[in-house]
């Protein structure tokens, strides 16, 4: 079994780690960690820090470095472009997205979208995105967590799309092309983007001013997927195909 990871935003590299706060309390209570245990310990940016434990108290471990490691970046890196979702299914995104190996994420509020962020839901929205991605990162043992990016309308993710230095890839049911067979042709990019719609589809107009800004379109498979489950299989592709 692997080793159960914490992440600690703040974490040094130091041959004793003290880790506190709720993961400290997560560890401590929950998981009931005891000494001679080990467990990892990282910042969300690449930096794995394997220690022995030597001491538990209530919210609060302690222990010793055994083992460090600075990850490298996967040579992709992965953005979700996500449609906003109702009923929790946008959260259900970005958690199996993650655990798939995305790296980053943009909410889209797009022409059909059902939920709308304004400017003081903006916020909170993309709070409990990057919680879900701390949390996701957490349970697949990532030593990188994902960004979420602040929520985009349609004309401004066509900006994006035009000045986005990979390839993108927009989701799309019409398409003539599938993904599978697309990527073995790609030559390596460093990014790929891939644009996700939301349950109620994307526009003609969307998709003329997103192709018309550099976005291929791409079919997933055989059978129409979610808006949920669209990008957790782009995903998985994506990393098996090209790492």
């Amino acid at each position: 079994m692997t080793r159960p990871l914490y992440l600690d935003p703040d974490l040094a590299d130091s041959d004793v780690v003290i880790l506190g706060g709720a993961e400290g309390r997560h560890a401590a209570t929950v998981r009931r960690t005891q000494p001679g245990e080990q467990i990892d310990v990282a910042n969300g940016q690449g930096l794995r820090l394997t220690i022995e434990v030597e001491a538990v108290a209530k919210s609060e471990v302690r222990g010793k470095v055994v083992r460090r490691l600075q990850e490298e970046p996967p040579r992709i890196h992965l953005t979700i472009v996500q449609g906003l979702a109702k009923g929790g299914r946008s959260e259900q995104a970005v958690e199996t997205c993650t655990e798939f190996g995305a790296d980053a994420f943009i909410p889209w509020m797009s022409e059909r979208a059902i939920v709308r962020w304004d400017a003081a839901r903006a916020g909170k929205g993309r709070a409990k995105w990057q919680d879900t991605a701390w949390a996701a990162a957490k349970q697949s043992r990532r030593a990188f967590v994902p960004r979420v990016e602040p929520v985009v309308t349609s004309p401004e993710l066509a900006q994006l799309v035009a000045e986005f230095p990979g390839k993108v890839f927009l989701c799309h049911e019409e398409a003539s092309q599938r993904l599978v067979d697309v990527l073995p042709h790609t030559p390596g990019p460093e990014q790929i983007m891939v644009i996700i719609g939301p349950e109620g589809g994307i526009s003609p107009a969307e998709v003329d001013a997103l192709t018309q800004a550099g976005a291929s379109p791409v079919l997933l498979g055989a059978h129409v997927l979610r808006s949920a489950t669209a990008g957790a299989w782009a995903s998985a592709v994506i990393r098996a195909k090209l790492g």
